[in-house]
Formats: structure tokens, C-alpha cells, sequence
């Protein structure tokens, strides 16, 4: 059975609180029941983990390597900043998949730069939930 992490990162945890006009009306916690469905169905194990700090999520991808398969990340606001999260990415050289909720090629010129997604072999953006489903279903 294939391993998969999926990595979500900052204010991600406040789904259902945070721009819902943007990001829907659902938690993290129905997000994480969500992908751990999508998962089971596709028979694959899932580990979600989600942190507001660049270093964790660095560190979470660097453990990776040997453990995991696949990687399914959401950068969140590190998308459009994170150079550590490429390069943590490019060093284990897991196949990885980038999901945003909100389709951010519709959104601010800022958010048009992803450098996260230029180590990730996929990209789902705006496709809600379902693109954490469509990512798992690439990586399977």
C-alpha cells in the first residue's frame, strides 16, 4: 500500500473561519476526514499534518524521505515565498503534488508566483476539497 503525506500549511487550520466566501464554509478537521476518506477509497495510507511554521513544514518533508511515496502539499501563503519548501522538496525528490483550495491563478498577481509547485510533477488549484482527491488519485 502506498504511503502518502499530505502537507498543508499556514491558516489552513482555520478553514470554515478564515475568507469562507473564498475557502467554503468546512473545517480542517472535515478537510483531514475528508482526505482520509479519499484515501481509504483509493487504497492508500495518509498521514495530514499541518503547521503556520515554514521550519516544521521543512522538517516534515525532510522525514519523508524513505517513509512516504508521494507528497500532496498546500503551501498555503508559502507558495508565493518559501524557497526552503522548494529546495526541501527538489532534496527528498518525491513525486509531489501541489493543491490550493481557492484558484489562485484568479486571485491577487502576488499569488501567481508558486515556487513550492516548481518541484511538484502536478498542480490542482480551485477545485475546493476535491483537489486533494484528484492529487491522491495522480499519486495512486
Amino acid at each position: 500500500m502506498k504511503k502518502i503525506l499530505v502537507i498543508n500549511g499556514p491558516n489552513i487550520n482555520m478553514l470554515g473561519v478564515r475568507e469562507p466566501d473564498i475557502y467554503g464554509k468546512k473545517t480542517y478537521s472535515d478537510l483531514v476526514a475528508f482526505i482520509q476518506d479519499s484515501a481509504k477509497e483509493l487504497n492508500l495510507e495518509v498521514k495530514c499534518f499541518q503547521s503556520n511554521h515554514e521550519g516544521a513544514i521543512v522538517d516534515e518533508i525532510q522525514q519523508a524521505l524513505g517513509t512516504f511515496d508521494g507528497i500532496v502539499i498546500n503551501p498555503a501563503a508559502y507558495t508565493h515565498t518559501s524557497v526552503a519548501i522548494l529546495d526541501a522538496l527538489k532534496a527528498v525528490g518525491l513525486p509531489a503534488v501541489e493543491v490550493h483550495i481557492s484558484d489562485v491563478t484568479k486571485r491577487e498577481s502576488f499569488r501567481q508566483i508558486s515556487y513550492a509547485g516548481m518541484a511538484c510533477v502536478q498542480h490542482y488549484v480551485g477545485f475546493g476539497f476535491d483537489g486533494y482527491k484528484m492529487a491522491l488519485q495522480f499519486l495512486a
